[in-house]
């Protein structure tokens, strides 16, 4: 920014200042592609810039934002510029802001946004026509199948964007069935990182069997810590906590085709690194072998944003 005439100094940031002494062994390479922050329309505990500064300062290899009704992807060039070396992306959620179905012309300019770091199309989610039945909100949400359960064109689309773009084609607020037919159609498209979104979570859980069924079919599948925090004096008071056992017969299921996200972020509710943080070591106290552990909050969700190229 000009003062007079003169470019002002950047000023370092107290996290950066302290990064030598920060960074946190546990937290070292991890990528977090779930995250909710400022700016949004829903009250959320901590901003995108702050949240990636910390991380870099943590050991962080890469965070990916998810906002339900904005781009952040765009926010995310912009924050490059403030923390250059470290990993941040965005994505798009097909949501009502972007009109009453499923919006190709969004998706096509989401990927090509500066820099292309739109890294996932999420079908949609609080206006998902399964949510909006589920929870018995106004109008008929936005759907992903037609009547007859075919995947409707404007999906397909999306799914065809993706592929070309060899980015994320996530399943949203999808219910358990539209996930799976949406899996079929993936992997007849050729998406390669089509994810089946937070399997263990309220309206959204998968069987096992079901779990295996998306895996059969080329799918990744999201396991998200937030149903650990939630519930009584949390920021989601609303929700039953996820138990500890049920929890680790998720994260046991196939690793190998599995990541784990936090999906924090909210108001109320722990700062993301803190919720990373505490899901790891949830893990290693469960004798969770080190490599599974590496699987699913380093090496898959690297993969899937496209750093192991």
């Amino acid at each position: 920014m000009l003062v007079g005439g003169a470019a002002r100094a950047p000023v370092r940031d107290e996290m950066e200042v302290r990064q030598e002494s920060s960074a946190d062994p546990l937290l070292a390479g991890v990528c977090d592609i779930h995250i909710h922050c400022l700016p949004d329309t829903r009250a959320r505990c901590i901003d995108e810039l702050t949240l990636a500064r910390q991380a870099k300062v943590a050991g962080y290899r890469a965070l990916m934002y998810k906002s339900n009704d904005w781009s952040c992807h765009d926010r995310a060039y912009l924050i490059r510029q403030a923390l250059p070396e470290f990993e941040v992306f965005g994505s798009l959620c097909m949501n009502r802001v972007h009109g009453d179905k499923v919006n190709v012309f969004a998706a096509e300019q989401a990927i090509k946004t500066t820099g292309s770091l739109c890294r996932c199309i999420w079908m949609p989610t609080l206006s998902a026509a399964y949510q909006h039945r589920c929870d018995k909100l106004p109008g008929p949400g936005i759907p992903v199948l037609d009547p007859q359960g075919n995947v409707l064109p404007e999906v397909v689309r999306v799914m065809e964007l993706c592929a070309e773009a060899d980015i994320i084609f996530a399943s949203g607020h999808s219910s358990p069935q539209e996930s799976l037919i949406l899996a079929r159609k993936a992997k007849e498209i050729g998406v390669k990182k089509f994810v089946v979104t937070h399997v263990n979570s309220l309206i959204w859980k998968l069987t096992h069997d079901q779990i295996r069924q998306a895996v059969d079919l080329g799918a990744f599948v999201e396991y998200c810590y937030l149903p650990r925090l939630w519930g009584p004096g949390s920021g989601n008071p609303q929700f039953e906590r996820q138990s500890h056992e049920e929890f680790l017969t998720y994260v046991r299921t196939i690793p190998e085709r599995s990541f784990i996200s936090t999906d924090l972020g909210q108001q109320g509710n722990p700062n993301p690194i803190d919720g990373m943080r505490q899901c790891i070591r949830e893990l290693s106290g469960a004798e969770i072998p080190q490599r599974d552990i590496d699987l699913m909050v380093r090496i898959n969700p690297a993969h899937l944003i496209g750093l192991d190229k």
